[in-house]
């Protein structure tokens, strides 16, 4: 079951990436990730109500809190910077191959029409 969720999320991930880079265009990279934080804040928090969770939000632990707060920040700094990315440089929008790696075997090729020589041959793993 995990590799369906993965495969989902590595789709998503690449979805992600090209409504983003459209998104961006014309407007500051902070606010295309401010709008789209508030979009997911909505979401999650929606999901945990209408799941019947928020009774669990008393369950959290010290330590719970205190890796979910790193994650969070983690992913903050992450966000940040690739709509920086996105929104200063040709960013290409296929660069989640690390996303499939514990769904999809990945391994190199020689392809003499890829420009480096090399190319990505994927199979399910």
């Amino acid at each position: 079951m995990w590799k369906y969720y993965a495969l989902h999320s590595a789709m998503f991930a690449i979805a992600t990436s090209i409504l983003a880079k459209v998104g961006v265009k014309g407007i500051g990279g902070n606010l295309a990730m401010a709008v789209r934080t508030v979009v997911i804040l909505v979401i999650a928090w929606g999901i945990v109500l209408f799941s019947g969770q928020t009774k669990e939000v008393k369950d959290i632990s010290r330590t719970n809190l205190i890796f979910l707060v790193l994650s969070g920040i983690a992913t903050g700094l992450s966000w940040i910077f690739y709509f920086k990315a996105l929104e200063t440089g040709d960013v290409p929008v296929c660069g989640h191959r690390r996303v499939l790696l514990p769904v999809l075997k990945v391994q190199p090729y020689k392809c003499p029409a890829a420009a480096s020589g090399f190319q990505m041959v994927i199979r399910m793993a």
